[in-house]
């Protein structure tokens, strides 16, 4: 009498989750923004007075480019931030630019005494220098995103820097700039620092995303101790103009992930 061979269940594999970090936007207003998402369908967006960026799923389809044109509107120019997502024919392309992300890999973080709070009352002066030095998109509420500090000089803002995506886990780090004038004394690099200190005490990780072109700013940034993740893209569409959508959810706050 032979002994009864065990049986095998067949092996299945199970798919591997999708990074916080391939879809960065997504994950942030399904997560710790989604206090800020407005939505349809799988769409999901931040109000246009907070950030330019606009999410979508890993995989968009027909009915998902329907409910972006029905969130933002016929002929409306949208933005996708770090997003791999390729749009239907006949969506006009905006701007394309080619980026990277980087992460944290062992950077100095401290906080910085010369480094203050930065709120809504500072708003006039952050959107006044973000005009000069063109570090990327900032509106009148992105101040809401979270922690933004400032160096002044002379009671003037000079430099600033703070946080915008949150994916899951993650905090990206935004907005620096330095007024031409203060330009060389490492005021950027400081805040930088000062910035991933806070994210850090959070139990977060701080990233960031620059132009691919950015040599200078990757460089900075990598002597900081922050390591290329992958290159990415930033993307701006135009909604066609007879392109409306289908009546689809009603915009809502999206539950936050666990």
């Amino acid at each position: 009498m032979t002994a009864a061979q065990p049986s095998h269940a067949p092996h299945t594999s199970v798919p591997d989750a999708p990074h916080p970090l391939d879809n960065p936007a997504l994950a942030s207003l399904a997560g710790p923004h989604a206090h800020f998402a407005e939505r349809r369908g799988r769409v999901l967006r931040y109000p246009v007075d907070v950030s330019p960026w606009l999410a979508l799923p890993d995989d968009p389809d027909a009915r998902d480019w329907a409910d972006v044109a029905a969130l933002a509107g016929p002929g409306t120019e949208l933005a996708l931030a770090a997003s791999e997502a390729v749009a239907p024919d006949g969506w006009e392309s905006t701007f394309h630019v080619e980026g990277v992300q980087l992460v944290d890999d062992g950077i100095r973080a401290a906080h910085d005494p010369e480094a203050v709070r930065l709120g809504p009352d500072d708003v006039p002066e952050m959107l006044d220098l973000v005009a000069r030095t063109r570090p990327g998109p900032f509106l009148p509420r992105t101040v809401e995103m979270g922690t933004y500090l400032g160096i002044r000089r002379g009671g003037a803002l000079v430099a600033m820097a703070g946080e915008r995506l949150r994916p899951p886990g993650y905090t990206e780090i935004s907005a620096v700039c330095t007024d031409p004038d203060f330009r060389g004394q490492g005021l950027g690099g400081r805040l930088v620092l000062a910035v991933s200190a806070g994210i850090r005490e959070r139990g977060e990780i701080p990233i960031l995303h620059t132009g691919a072109q950015n040599t200078g700013a990757i460089r900075l940034y990598e002597n900081l101790g922050f390591r290329l993740r992958k290159y990415t893209a930033f993307v701006g569409l135009r909604v066609p103009e007879w392109m409306t959508g289908e009546p689809g959810q009603p915009s809502a706050p999206v539950p936050v992930s666990s």
